[in-house]
């Protein structure tokens, strides 16, 4: 089955909102625990144990573990196989992207078969050029994964790259290549920041050709509210994917808290 299929069939059944695992050093502390590899372990754990039956995708931030390197990979490898054993879809958020062979590597570490890190999406950088994605682009297709390809970000720097070249920005030649190549498929999606939609429009982007999903970071601690969301993606809403962490996780210093507030947001993305 095509990632595409699996998404819809995912939100379908438990919404559109996808759940960050963002163990930073400032939410382990407000959870009450170590700045270290178990207390990453039991930060990881929680949002498994009280989310994993209940959300469609998990997204969990690839830097959070790798700061603890072969032993927070591990961790990471562990929270894989337990939220995909729980029903939920794995988003992996690496930004990874390179050329050649070393593209191939990270595409077949994230989406081999038997991985330990197998998941079922991965979010890429394609400032190299979009065709430098290529050897992920192809095993994606094949294999029924799914791509997020950075398009427009919400981080301030990023207008300094995306916009450049108005109405023939590097950002829309990106979005364009992305929109060719979800036709494919559909296993192409884009990330394109929920505080920044507007800005696809000024450029002259039309979002609605891309087949694909959109991944929508800003949700909640970035200021984006749900209402944003739906203003700025209009008729494309139905492809949203909309990811929110810290709004979520700031509540699982205590018990049910993560998953009262899920409940709300989940609630309100769906009206």
């Amino acid at each position: 089955m095509s990632y595409r299929d699996r998404l819809e069939a995912a939100i379908a059944a438990r919404g559109r909102l996808c759940v960050g695992i963002d163990p930073s050093a400032s939410l382990l502390e407000a959870w009450g625990l170590n700045d270290d590899v178990d207390g990453l372990r039991s930060f990881s754990r929680r949002v498994v144990d009280e989310l994993g039956g209940e959300a469609a995708v998990f997204k969990p931030q690839v830097s959070f573990f790798e700061r603890f390197g072969s032993a927070g990979f591990a961790v990471l490898e562990e929270t894989i196989a337990a939220l995909r054993s729980a029903g939920a879809l794995v988003l992996a958020d690496a930004k990874r992207g390179d050329i050649g062979s070393t593209m191939a590597g990270y595409a077949e570490a994230w989406f081999g078969e038997g991985s330990p890190l197998e998941v079922d999406a991965l979010t890429v950088s394609p400032y190299l050029g979009f065709e430098s994605l290529r050897p992920a682009l192809d095993m994606a297709r094949e294999r029924g994964k799914g791509l997020y390809v950075l398009g427009l970000t919400s981080n301030p720097e990023g207008a300094s790259v995306q916009h450049v070249g108005g109405d023939a920005s590097v950002a829309k030649s990106i979005i364009d290549a992305a929109a060719a190549e979800s036709l494919t498929g559909g296993h192409v999606g884009l990330v394109i920041g929920a505080t920044t939609a507007a800005a696809a429009a000024e450029l002259g982007i039309d979002l609605s050709a891309v087949k694909g999903s959109f991944l929508t970071p800003g949700l909640g601690a970035q200021g984006a509210t749900v209402a944003d969301i739906k203003r700025s993606f209009g008729q494309d809403y139905s492809k949203v994917l909309a990811p929110s962490s810290r709004d979520i996780l700031k509540h699982g210093d205590r018990p049910g808290g993560m998953l009262e507030r899920y409940k709300e947001v989940s609630a309100e993305l769906a009206e």
